[in-house]
């Protein structure tokens, strides 16, 4: 491929990838999205060569690789606009949408580098933007024409009529309500072809296929979910069934286009993209499934902050997510047009979403209002929701278009595996667990917080140096963690098993947070547990006694439940009120019926305060959305609302080589945390734009200690290079 203007680049070292090249790239991908979208292909083309060639500028140039704090703002998108009249006329208005506000609200931006912005607050943006116009101007000019772009001649003036023209569209277009799909299509356009590069083509040809999901049509008596039919003119579904009884295969059956499969924990996520990966790789070979990470990438800027949902790229056919991504159109996060792109009128599977906290039933009652609206076939699996909410989710999609779907009294009595001893402290755990452990059982405990696993692994590291132990959790390399997870589930790459934990036949020891409740396939023997709201407690109980046979119906394994705290702040991160009233519903020394359970969640959730979220939701109850047109919530509201203020971070170590990988290798590299816990140290303006942290604050074994995160502990080594 002749590259043309090669000396005028869209990215600095170490990418160096010429402006040709990223506009070539990025325009493949958006006419791919304009034929899914039924958008117009050449509309989507031309404004996507046209959104960066404002790069040509030699301010830009310039800048790439200088180091030095620019003191005047240079947004390249505004100089892209100066090349408008070009164009159709008639084009003006689709082109100004792609263009203008790819990277930034027009107004209100976080860090008010916005077109309106700069006009309100400097007026001198032409100016700045023009600068050495006669310099820059023509290598702009040929770039353009090597598009088949017919090119002329631009004066200084009339690169500043189209300017005008631009800031007049802007303030008009400001004042509306309602979101841009072109806006959405060239930023899902031009994130698709950063993160790919040349590698674009190779997964260009795979985007937007639908998957063959026939793997699923397997049945089994076994699982009772497998055995019944899914074939309803209804649009959604609801299905209540217990762990284990198929409802992973059930709703992917109920799916007939692109899927977005939503759970709520990291690890959850991991183990069903490798479990859909492989399972689906017989009858998808080119499969492109793809899988987003919870942590979000968040833009500082003084005392502001803005959050940018990491989606990952647009037009997989299967693409597993938390619903922390899916939340971002709700609430206008920054990127939320390109989810719209990407999910609109797709099969949504919101598996075992956690909704027991105020804020977050309501985020996800709001999540489906958004996604009904964008005519998203909604599939709901569950296993413990509360029947008020049950009951609210059927009322916004209205019952007449629900295909719903339980078990029967019988069905669920087959599932009954678990006899409930209440315990009182930790003293008496550790004994549990050594007579298990002499017994060659294999044991698993589940604490609520980070700090408390990894206080317990250290601890029973100790206490039994010869059997196999393991701590997983959420705060480790995600490298580290797919190991873990690997390792957890005893299986090698093939699929066969190995020996390891799960699928070890002699005493092992398993240390987690609620990490493990949902999706990941593993069958213990023992749980020790605190106490936790009663429908996460029932997911955990699911990874004990779960592998099933004919034989093992009827036979019942233990779990111990540690007596709730008495203080609030040791409760977090749940209500002390629901843990308490959880633990009281429990039996004690009996067994768990199933067909007793979800009188037992009714009975802790004996009312729900749906939480109005209507003054930060951007799209409302009336259908209608209240965003200004070409912005998007400069404010990082999932953060406040949630307190889901997961980020990347990586280690001081890892920065060199971060900065030279690719997107998959710097995954691989990056740890979630907290906001709070790094939001004093150094942030890399890169990929994910991850908090560097001190190296002596993580170890492979036990993950990331947050304790240990402070600027006082960088290794001045590294500091110094």
């Amino acid at each position: 491929m002749e590259i043309i203007c090669p000396h005028i680049k869209a990215k600095g070292s170490p990418e160096e990838t010429s402006l040709y090249e990223h506009l070539l790239f990025v325009s493949k991908v958006a006419v791919k999205i304009a034929d899914y979208s039924n958008l117009d292909s050449e509309t989507a083309r031309l404004g996507a060569i046209l959104h960066d060639i404002g790069k040509a500028s030699t301010v830009f140039q310039k800048r790439l690789d200088d180091t030095k704090i620019p003191t005047t703002p240079f947004r390249h998108e505004i100089a892209s606009c100066f090349f408008l009249s070009l164009f159709d006329e008639a084009m003006h208005p689709l082109l100004i949408e792609m263009v203008i506000a790819h990277h930034k609200s027009v107004l209100h931006d976080t860090r008010d580098k916005g077109i309106l912005d700069l006009e309100e607050n400097r007026g001198d943006t032409f100016e700045l933007h023009i600068k050495d116009w006669e310099a820059w101007k023509d290598d702009a000019l040929t770039i353009l024409q090597s598009f088949g772009i017919k090119t002329r001649d631009i004066s200084k003036e009339e690169a500043e009529d189209n300017f005008n023209l631009v800031v007049e569209f802007c303030e008009k277009t400001v004042r509306e309500r309602g979101f841009s799909q072109w806006r959405g299509l060239l930023m899902a356009a031009d994130h698709f072809a950063s993160a790919l590069s040349d590698n674009t083509d190779e997964y260009l040809n795979k985007t937007f296929a639908i998957p063959n999901l026939q793997f699923f049509n397997r049945q089994h008596s076994l699982y009772p979910l497998s055995l019944k039919d899914t074939n309803s003119n209804k649009k959604h579904t609801m299905v209540v069934a217990c762990t284990g009884a198929g409802k992973t295969d059930y709703l992917f059956r109920r799916c007939k286009g692109r899927v977005f499969y939503t759970l709520p924990f990291q690890a959850s996520i991991n183990a069903m993209y490798k479990r859909v990966k492989k399972d689906l790789k017989h009858d998808n070979p080119e499969l492109d499934i793809r899988l987003l990470h919870a942590a979000s990438s968040i833009a500082l800027e003084g005392n502001k902050k803005e959050e940018k949902i990491i989606q990952g790229h647009v037009g997989a056919s299967i693409k597993v997510l938390t619903p922390h991504q899916i939340a971002a159109i709700a609430f206008g996060t920054n990127g939320y047009e390109a989810m719209i792109m990407d999910i609109k009128g797709c099969d949504v599977i919101l598996d075992e979403i956690h909704t027991y906290t105020d804020v977050t039933r309501s985020i996800v009652l709001k999540i489906i209002e958004v996604l009904n609206y964008l005519d998203c076939n909604i599939h709901i699996g569950t296993a413990t929701m509360p029947g008020i909410l049950y009951d609210k989710i059927i009322a916004i999609l209205g019952k007449e278009n629900v295909f719903e779907v339980a078990l029967t009294n019988e069905e669920l009595r087959l599932f009954n595996r678990h006899i409930i001893h209440k315990i009182d402290n930790w003293e008496k755990a550790g004994l549990i667990i050594e007579n298990a452990l002499t017994d060659q059982k294999k044991v698993l405990v589940v604490c609520n917080r980070v700090k408390t696993a990894q206080e317990q692994y250290a601890q029973y590291k100790s206490q039994f140096p010869g059997i196999p132990i393991l701590l997983l959790h959420s705060r480790f390399k995600k490298s580290d963690r797919n190991e873990k997870e690997r390792l957890l589930l005893g299986l090698d790459e093939t699929g066969k098993e190995n020996g390891n934990f799960n699928t070890s036949k002699e005493a092992c020891l398993v240390i987690s947070t609620q990490v493990v409740e949902v999706s990941i396939d593993i069958s213990f023997d023992c749980m020790i547990t605190e106490a936790a709201p009663l429908d996460s407690m029932a997911q955990r109980f699911g990874r004990v006694n779960r592998k099933r046979s004919s034989e093992t119906i009827g036979q019942y394994k233990p779990i111990y439940v540690l007596t709730p705290p008495e203080d609030e702040k040791e409760a977090l991160p749940y209500s002390l009120e629901i843990i308490q009233r959880s633990y009281e519903a429990l039996p004690n020394s009996e067994l768990l019926d199933e067909t007793e359970l979800q009188a037992k969640i009714d009975q802790v959730f004996t009312e729900i305060d749906f939480l109005k979220i209507e003054q930060h939701s951007v799209f409302k109850e009336s259908g209608k959305w209240g965003i200004d047109k070409l912005t998007h919530n400069p404010k990082a509201i999932l953060l406040d609302l949630l307190e889901i203020d997961s980020v990347n971070c990586i280690c001081e170590a890892d920065e060199e080589a971060y900065m030279e990988s690719t997107y998959e290798e710097r995954t691989r590299m990056e740890i979630s945390t907290r906001y709070y816990v790094v939001k004093d140290l150094r942030q890399l303006d890169w990929g994910s734009k991850p908090f560097i942290v001190p190296d002596t604050s993580y170890n492979s074994e036990t993950g990331f200690d947050v304790t240990l995160a402070k600027a006082c502990n960088y290794n001045s080594t590294y500091l110094f290079l």
